[in-house]
């Protein structure tokens, strides 16, 4: 305990160590290539906006991206603007908001509760696995839910009527919300609003704000909503703002391709991703054991459930979608954490044991993993998937040293357990989230590069190596983004290029490559395309000018 008090003591090793805690999600952020399809995408749209210089337009292949408002790709513009067009700029946003992240856990525990909550709120979020990984990424949703928190938070401070000048939360309530709109579209709103109702739901809709807070809140979202709209409409018309409002109905009923999956999937994703936060935080979502004056504790379950029960009723489901849960889940586990060591509760045998099983379970796969890889020439014929078998054909080497860093965070998690059942509650939790952190930033510089070297780089390494040479490329008979973005396509190119008959047959100006999967042999028969090489999981082929 005598940790917290320590960092606590002064505002400069507060901030020292939550500078130290977010320096790891900047350490290492271009170490590998982005990753399809959303990493490339979004650093592909904010590309084209610099190549193109249409900052309003939200692009893919210089063609309207009704899917995402441009909040994000500006913030991915900036840091390309001053650090060039690469994969740290395109993930440097997201280190960024993992700092505010942490120092506003930081700030809302400690006034709420005392430095020590808010100490233990950024040290669990930091030392679990997505939490953290979130920020080694290029994807919109930390930056998107760190708004929605935010907004939520504000409607907090207006529905507990504690202070005076509520109409100030309630105009940021609405800018933030306002704020995660333009980063990710309407479903911004759809949380704050489904979150608000079920909160009162429970209330039986007592005690009600006044109606000019919710008018102060329309001001403050309808503000941010406005300027971004009358933006749009004034470069590009009403037509678009339609077509953006269709697309994104579209998306709520329509799975993407390749990402149905069961109900349950979130909260697998969830469950098993956000280890330990989600064991922690086991006894608070059970029972209550908080009586704090603005019921934080029940409107984190109100997100917390409303965000896991809404994804996993969508027909599309990917990992980060649940991931606005991280929040609410993080404060819970650090709500059950602090009240041990407060000395207000002691620690459940079945969390103590549940933490231990799991952790064995998940460091288990880090030692497990780079074993098998290591052994493929006896993996690869038991392989149905025939694309996974010619990608680990790769001329990787997995020397099996790589299996130690599982055993490091099987170490600390041992650990750890023994920590807890002595009681040790701070170290206890100190040794888990460092070693978390340290094996994580282990994994990204010797194992993660060899993961990718067998699944996309040899396509990448590809459309890389072509981005000087006048000519046009794509991907066949699969999606990516990645040959825009590596093959650096520039705005100038020919419409016709976009159309695959008019590649495969028309008469084309330069020479024309398409990467195909291995399982894919079509172009083999066409009379224009030649194979150039088969590379790992891929066949790079070639269509020459034709000789007039």
């Amino acid at each position: 305990m005598w940790i917290l008090d320590k960092i606590a003591s002064r505002k400069a090793y507060t901030a020292l160590f939550l500078m130290v805690l977010s320096s790891f999600f900047f350490i290492g952020l271009g170490n590998v290539h982005l990753f399809d399809w959303d990493e490339i995408n979004f650093a592909e749209s904010a590309r084209e906006m610099i190549e193109s210089g249409d900052y309003l337009r939200v692009q893919i292949n210089y063609l309207p991206f009704w899917e995402k408002p441009p909040f994000f790709f500006w913030l991915q513009v900036g840091a390309m603007k001053l650090f060039g067009v690469n994969e740290f700029a395109a993930r440097f946003p997201n280190a960024i908001f993992g700092f505010l992240y942490l120092w506003t856990f930081y700030t809302i525990g400690k006034f709420h509760y005392n430095a020590r909550f808010g100490i233990l709120w950024a040290l669990l979020f930091f030392g679990s696995l997505l939490p953290h990984l979130y920020f080694k990424s290029g994807i919109i949703d930390p930056v998107f839910n760190y708004f929605i928190f935010l907004s939520i938070y504000f409607l907090i401070r207006v529905v507990a009527k504690q202070q005076a000048n509520l109409w100030k939360f309630a105009l940021l309530a609405g800018i933030f919300s306002g704020l995660s709109v333009i980063t990710k579209g309407p479903v911004g709103f759809l949380l704050l609003g489904l979150t608000f109702f079920f909160y009162f739901l429970f209330k039986r809709f007592r005690n009600l704000p006044h109606l000019r807070y919710f008018v102060l809140f329309l001001v403050g979202m309808l503000g941010i909503i406005g300027a971004w709209v009358a933006m749009e409409v004034y470069q590009n018309g009403f037509a678009i703002l339609q077509q953006f409002i269709d697309y994104q109905v579209e998306l709520f009923k329509t799975p993407v391709a390749g990402h149905e999956q069961p109900f349950y999937y979130h909260f697998v994703i969830v469950a098993l991703g956000c280890f330990p936060l989600s064991i922690f935080a086991l006894p608070s979502l059970i029972k209550n054991s908080d009586s704090n004056a603005y019921d934080l504790r029940k409107w984190m379950l109100c997100l917390f459930w409303v965000v896991l029960i809404l994804f996993s009723i969508t027909t599309t489901k990917i990992a980060h979608y649940s991931s606005m849960t991280y929040a609410p889940l993080a404060f819970l586990a650090t709500l059950e954490i602090w009240l041990i060591v407060e000395g207000k509760k002691t620690p459940k045998n079945y969390v103590t044991y549940t933490f231990l099983l799991v952790g064995i379970v998940l460091s288990s796969l880090f030692i497990v993993l780079p074993l098998l890889l290591r052994s493929k020439e006896w993996l690869i014929p038991k392989m149905n998937d025939p694309f996974a078998a010619a990608s680990l054909k790769s001329a990787v080497a997995w020397s099996g040293w790589e299996a130690l860093i599982g055993v490091f965070m099987l170490v600390a998690i041992i650990v750890a357990f023994v920590l807890l059942l002595k009681r040790f509650v701070v170290t206890s939790v100190l040794t888990v989230t460092g070693g978390i952190g340290i094996s994580l930033l282990l994994l990204l510089f010797f194992v993660v590069p060899k993961a990718e070297s067998i699944s996309q780089r040899p396509a990448i390494d590809f459309f890389t190596s072509i981005s000087g040479e006048d000519c046009y490329v794509e991907s066949y008979g699969y999606k990516s983004y990645a040959q825009y973005f590596y093959g650096k396509k520039p705005s100038e190119a020919r419409p016709e290029s976009r159309v695959f008959d008019w590649l495969m047959n028309g008469d084309i100006d330069k020479p024309v490559y398409l990467v195909s999967k291995v399982t894919n042999t079509e172009l083999d028969e066409h009379p224009n395309f030649k194979l150039l090489r088969i590379d790992g999981g891929f066949r790079i082929y070639k269509r020459s000018v034709p000789q007039k």
